[in-house]
């Protein structure tokens, strides 16, 4: 079955359920700068996966996907440093799990697939020869 829509890829669902579960775990969170940029980068993932695929031209997917697994890799960062902050300060309430890091390395690697895919098929695919 032909690719019909960004809702279409796996990439794009588990995007949306990492920002639904960042959401959700920062919800309590009492530094509103630290959540705020979190919630952000979360849902700038399936965002930017949403609006690239819907540009129409493979060269603005690919700058989007990128875009998106740059959210990814400042979405990690804001991770770790959540967790170290929490534990300095004795703040259980934001404890964050070892599966939501996981999570951002998995969908970054699955964008650079992509990624790889779209611009081997531009590359391999025949181009129209001018006319004399």
């Amino acid at each position: 079955m032909a690719l019909q829509t960004f809702e279409d890829l796996e990439v794009w669902k588990r995007g949306c359920r990492l920002a639904v579960e960042v959401c959700v775990e920062f919800d309590e969170c009492k530094n509103f700068t630290l959540k705020d940029q979190a919630q952000r980068s979360a849902i700038s993932i399936p965002s930017n996966i949403a609006e690239g695929s819907e540009r129409g031209s493979d060269a603005d997917f690919v700058r989007f996907l990128r875009y998106s697994k740059g959210s990814c890799a400042e979405l990690r960062t804001q991770l770790y440093i959540a967790r170290k902050a929490s534990k300095r300060l004795n703040r259980p309430n934001l404890d964050i799990p070892d599966e939501l890091i996981t999570e951002t390395r998995e969908i970054s690697a699955m964008l650079r697939g992509l990624v790889n895919s779209i611009e081997k098929r531009r590359h391999t695919t025949p181009q129209p020869q001018a006319e004399n």
